[in-house]
């Protein structure tokens, strides 16, 4: 039974909507990397923020769901709330889902309230435990819709936003849903920025994946949302694959055994010979292990001719939100206003690591090739050796 990414709404650094997101990604726009103060003590590190302004939080909810995570995964549903509404219209509420990926929700507002509890021994006014709950998001949007279809969050650390449309494209094919809502969202905070800081794991100046001068990741923020029905549009979810090394709390397996099973299953539910893919959108963090890692999965599943690119030199790494994200940038390749459907670019000093197997990193320029059906897969490795591929490509 074949699924469809139908509709999506995104925000990031890059801009606030398709368009903006678009035009930023395909020129290999880094300025929304900036540096910022106030998130790690003593230091600027840059980070990618979301600078537009959000929408606020409908007033019924304000009162016990209004966070920064939950105001930028509404800007992306806005975007697409005319043919949320039209879903919701031809299945009702009951047959519609939700399943997002997510591993911030409101912990940065919560740990305010944390703050405020040593110093005074009572809890702000606009505490609540629900805003740290990882099901938060997914709750929010289904009583902002008044869905009453399957509602579930997904934390898999970096490979979150992949697995809930995994997730979803189940639902479909099980005939539980008639469409779900699926993405990812993630907000920067202190805990997490403080965190990978505390692992040596934050380059204090811009990411440079596959470098030889990489030093580790900038973190950002984001939220990527999709309708997906059994509908044909014009993006198809193809297949998709997962996989856990068990190797090690925070590093992956060097050989990159499950990463290799995540991509080769993808193909496999795909139908696909590797060398019918177009593009790999890496996952490209720029730390020493998982850049070494992914160089060796995806030559020894791939070669080194497929067009690559790691996008989070321009995004920065959005965690949970980084696996719908990424997908989201296929996605925009796929629909490319332009007639040459543009590729985002990898961005970096250009100085590769010889120490890394060879890739065909992409420049500024170039395109998916014209004519027939075409193939991208991105790829989404986490903490603890989760993975996960997607491919999505043009419907038959």
């Amino acid at each position: 039974m074949n699924t469809y990414l139908n509709s999506l709404g995104i925000i990031c650094n890059l801009g606030a909507g398709k368009h903006a997101v678009a035009e930023a990604l395909f020129a290999g726009d880094d300025s929304g990397i900036r540096p910022k103060t106030g998130w790690i003590p003593g230091h600027t590190p840059p980070l990618g923020s979301v600078r537009a302004e959000l929408p606020l939080i409908p007033d019924a909810l304000r009162g016990h769901r209004d966070n920064r995570n939950n105001r930028l995964l509404l800007a992306a549903a806005l975007e697409i709330e005319p043919d949320i509404r039209a879903a919701i219209e031809r299945y009702g509420h009951a047959r519609i889902g939700v399943v997002l990926g997510t591993s911030t929700t409101g912990i940065e507002e919560a740990t305010h309230g944390i703050g405020v509890y040593r110093r005074d021994g009572a809890w702000p006014a606009d505490y609540r435990y629900a805003h740290q709950e990882l099901g938060a998001p997914a709750a929010f949007l289904a009583e902002w819709l008044e869905l009453s279809g399957p509602c579930y969050s997904i934390s898999t650390a970096c490979t979150s936003g992949a697995r809930a449309l995994l997730s979803a494209q189940r639902l479909l094919r099980m005939g539980v849903c008639d469409a779900v809502l699926c993405g990812g969202v993630d907000t920067l905070c202190r805990l997490a920025i403080n965190g990978f800081h505390a692992l040596e794991a934050v380059d204090l100046q811009r990411c440079d994946p596959f470098s030889k001068h990489r030093r580790g990741i900038n973190i950002g923020e984001a939220a990527a949302l999709f309708l997906m029905t059994r509908e044909t549009s014009a993006v198809q979810l193809l297949g998709g694959g997962a996989s856990s090394d068990a190797y090690h709390m925070s590093s992956p397996d060097p050989q990159g055994n499950g990463a290799q099973k995540a991509m080769r299953d993808a193909l496999h539910r795909a139908g696909l010979d590797a060398s019918q893919i177009d593009y790999i959108n890496l996952h490209g963090t720029a730390t020493e292990h998982n850049d070494s890692m992914e160089s060796l999965a995806v030559t020894a599943t791939f070669g080194s001719d497929v067009a690559c690119s790691s996008t989070k030199s321009l995004t920065g790494h959005t965690l949970a939100a980084a696996g719908a994200l990424e997908a989201a940038f296929c996605w925009l390749s796929l629909t490319d206003e332009q007639a040459e459907r543009r590729l985002p670019p990898h961005v970096w000093d250009g100085e590769a690591d010889p120490a890394l197997l060879p890739l065909h990193l992409i420049q500024a320029g170039s395109h998916l090739p014209a004519g027939g059906r075409r193939y991208l897969m991105s790829n989404s490795f986490a903490f603890g050796g989760n993975n996960a591929s997607l491919i999505l490509g043009d419907p038959a």
